[in-house]
């Protein structure tokens, strides 16, 4: 398969986004320090911009370090503004930082302190005020700190509620300052926590359900995240999409096992990677495509760059890739013969009517074991156009 290279090229219209973590992440690990130097935020809006980028990310505290005077605040935001105006440059999502600072050790919103928690609603209110005047989509929910190690420690009934109330509160303050914000629970298993509240997807989604607003809460799942839980990232998405509660996505990579790597997007499972490109192209996915990852430890500032740009390169050619495999007509042999069409067709169109049709069909099960599906033919299909054989 030939690639168009300017396919290739990302632009603004396909929404990528990074967060100033990400490219400004200075290579520090538990075991190491720093091997790179801060990257100033403007720096970053500038770069990102010339690489084709649509936007970028924050946490609070990664452009405005915690404690930071007044006035100086107001000249960080204002020239950081600036920057972004002049390029054309959007915020896809804003956060918090809950979980950096000391006092969140034992949690935020679920600490068992309540003034940790009153102050923690406190951080995210101006956090948000300041998300709103950057203009951004979407304000996301990162438990990092919410969970436990000590079972005994913390009751989940009461850290769930204490964690709705925090979101209620929060949801209200954005209606009463009118601003266009929606906001996105982040899930994950574990660390830096031991065991986080949220864990997976479907945790998220049925929280959201018993939110006082839940029309303007949905999701943001991470590859890494559902990964390192041994799950299917696309199925994940795909939950999500169909609960109409995909609000933003969080791309990188991962092992399965391991610590939260946020490796390169499609630097792992590249299989993977394509059902998830398939899935969010196919279902017209419209949001922020971004890119919750760091360049590796081993790489110098020039290396960051060059990070950037492969995640970006790597989602359009699998995008490509997604294409040229849904127009082959093996392809499309193969998904009838697996009768992929078939299962978005009704299984009981006239409902009850057929109840006695069902229960005479429910003796034809011998007959229907015989058949095949063919998944061998179709997943070889996949990994041949991977693979560039087709």
């Amino acid at each position: 398969m030939a690639t168009d290279s300017d396919a290739l090229t990302p632009r603004p219209e396909h929404r990528f986004t990074f967060g100033l973590w990400t490219v400004g992440n200075p290579g520090r690990d538990p075991f190491g320090d720093p091997v790179r130097a801060p990257v100033d935020p403007v720096d970053s809006v500038h770069r990102l911009a010339d690489l084709g980028a649509w936007g970028l990310s924050l946490h609070d505290d990664d452009l405005v370090p915690y404690g930071t005077p007044a006035a100086e605040h107001e000249r960080i935001v204002a020239r950081f503004d600036a920057a972004l105006q002049e390029r054309s440059m959007g915020i896809g999502m804003a956060t918090t930082n809950l979980f950096g600072h000391p006092a969140f050790k034992d949690g935020a919103f679920t600490s068992n302190d309540r003034a940790v928690r009153r102050a923690a609603i406190g951080k995210a209110m101006k956090s948000i005020d300041l998300a709103a005047r950057l203009r951004a989509e979407n304000y996301i929910f990162w438990g990092g700190r919410e969970g436990t190690e000590v079972g005994a420690a913390k009751d989940p009934r009461d850290a769930l509620e204490r964690y709705r109330e925090a979101i209620n509160i929060l949801a209200d303050y954005v209606v009463e300052q009118d601003y266009n914000l929606r906001f996105a629970i982040e899930p994950k298993p574990n660390e830096p926590r031991g065991d986080l509240w949220l864990p997976t997807v479907g945790h998220a989604l049925h929280f959201i359900t018993t939110l006082d607003r839940p029309d303007m809460c949905g999701v943001n799942p991470e590859v890494a995240h559902e990964t390192m839980a041994g799950l299917a990232f696309h199925q994940g998405v795909g939950q999500a999409l169909w609960a109409g509660k995909l609000f933003h996505i969080d791309l990188n990579a991962q092992r399965i096992g391991r610590y939260d790597q946020d490796f390169r997007f499609g630097a792992e499972d590249l299989k993977e990677a394509f059902m998830l490109v398939r899935l969010l192209e196919r279902a017209g996915y419209d949001g922020p495509r971004h890119f919750d990852a760091h360049a590796y430890r081993t790489e110098d500032a020039d290396g960051v760059w060059d990070f950037a740009r492969g995640c970006m390169r790597t989602y359009l050619a699998l995008a490509e890739k997604a294409k040229h495999f849904d127009a082959l007509p093996e392809v499309q042999e193969a998904l009838a013969a697996a009768s992929v069409p078939e299962l978005a067709e009704p299984s009981v169109p006239g409902g009850l009517a057929e109840a006695e049709a069902l229960k005479a069909e429910s003796t034809t099960l011998d007959a229907l074991a015989q058949r095949g599906y063919f998944n061998e033919r179709l997943d070889q299909l996949v990994v041949d156009v991977l693979m560039g054989l087709r």
